[in-house]
């Protein structure tokens, strides 16, 4: 067995114990530093990095690989990767890039298919002058998507 085959089932492993939290990443480099990205369900604490470190770390032999562990929460900004990202984060404000366009909307829904998103536009009015705001929905496949990041709103 690898060394990455080994961490990627001891992290299997410790996952398994965990169901609410699920990996982002693996990557091992060629100086065998280990990172692990978490995100979870309800986000994910301190105490599950820990635990995910302490079911990896004194299994794995150091006489061997000098090695270096890092286990972390996915960051804010981080593009979403996994359907099950993008349902824990219904109702937040999506920046979404296709091949057409980029959209910065409210994610209202999501499945195993496709998002659907929703926000307003001013656009000109059918009769008469200026503008009116109108609601918009879009739904867009995970096929189409190249990158989607939530938005922190500080207001």
């Amino acid at each position: 067995m690898t060394f990455k085959e080994q961490v990627a089932e001891l992290l299997e492993n410790a996952l398994q114990e965990k169901p609410e939290v699920f990996l982002i990443d693996l990557s091992i480099s060629d100086s065998y530093k280990i990172s692990v990205t978490l995100d979870g369900d309800n986000g994910v604490a301190l105490q599950d990095c820990i635990d995910i470190s302490r079911a990896i770390e004194p299994n794995l032999d150091r006489e061997e690989h000098d090695f270096a562990l890092e286990v972390a929460s996915v960051g804010v900004g981080s593009p979403l990767k996994f359907v099950r990202q993008y349902i824990n984060n219904i109702g937040r404000t999506l920046i979404v890039k296709t091949d057409k366009e980029t959209i910065e909307a409210k994610l209202i829904h999501a499945d195993e298919d496709f998002i659907m998103l929703s926000w307003s536009a001013r656009e000109p009015k059918k009769l008469g002058k200026g503008k009116e705001t109108v609601q918009k929905k879009l739904e867009i496949p995970y096929s189409e998507i190249k990158q989607a990041v939530v938005t922190v709103n500080f207001n």
